[in-house]
């Protein structure tokens, strides 16, 4: 039977990687988007040609009716849900004094009720399965902080403990939760960063490179085959913490 995984926010960036490399292994992939169309066909299209199976499903994921048809339109293609993995995220700069209702409201809208609600919604179809694997994106800014950027930092800590307390939660039905922390990279939101946000994080990695997509990828889907790690925060770049 074909494994299946939910990627949100799979159009590009890193979720377009992890689509891909689940794909290309042979699981059946959402794709998850919600603007870029184009970008989420050209994900599933290559998915296909790799011998993997491939849906898109638009989706805003801050919204928990379209979170729970999301979960339920995987689930009837494949018939089961072996993986979430909740990648989809938005940030904007803005000092904290200065920083809209608007701009905190969307951003853990996002951020942290979209990973709520799918795991909510995910849990119950991988409860009936008795197994299944939930790894949230979150950001090493969700633990150090950074200038310019507490909604975001306070919306990806919040992850992190949705994460753990999650894990707890769902051991007992076989439901694995874990987040992983993908380090700075030059594509989707690090892309739109300041100059002064970027170079800052190339300051502080020690091996001065940024993260690299691919790499992440493979790490996350890796981690969804091991069968004895729960409740874990995996920092993948070299900045400590």
């Amino acid at each position: 039977m074909r494994k299946t995984v939910i990627v949100t926010g799979a159009s590009g960036g890193l979720g377009r990687e992890v689509a891909l490399i689940f794909g290309r292994s042979g699981w059946g992939v959402a794709v998850n988007y919600l603007n870029s169309k184009h970008g989420a066909e050209s994900v599933a299209e290559e998915i296909i040609s790799s011998g993997g199976d491939a849906v898109i499903i638009r989706a805003d994921v801050g919204d928990p009716a379209q979170t729970e048809a999301l979960i339920n339109s995987a689930t009837a293609r494949w018939g089961r849900l072996d993986a979430l993995i909740n990648n989809a995220g938005v940030s904007q700069e803005g000092l904290l004094l200065r920083l809209s209702d608007n701009v905190l409201n969307e951003t853990f809208r996002i951020n942290l009720n979209g990973p709520f609600h799918a795991i909510k919604a995910a849990s119950e179809v991988m409860a009936r399965q008795g197994s299944g694997h939930i790894i949230n994106i979150s950001s090493i800014t969700g633990v150090k902080g950074r200038e310019g950027h507490s909604a975001y930092a306070a919306s990806k800590a919040a992850l992190i403990g949705l994460t753990k307390a999650a894990a707890v939660e769902l051991a007992p039905q076989g439901i694995q939760v874990n987040c992983v922390l993908p380090g700075y990279m030059p594509t989707g939101m690090g892309v739109s960063a300041s100059d002064k946000a970027k170079n800052n994080a190339l300051a502080d990695n020690l091996l001065k490179t940024y993260s690299n997509p691919a790499e992440a990828a493979f790490f996350i889907f890796n981690l969804i085959y091991m069968k004895s790690v729960s409740g874990q925060v995996f920092n993948l770049d070299s900045r400590i913490i």
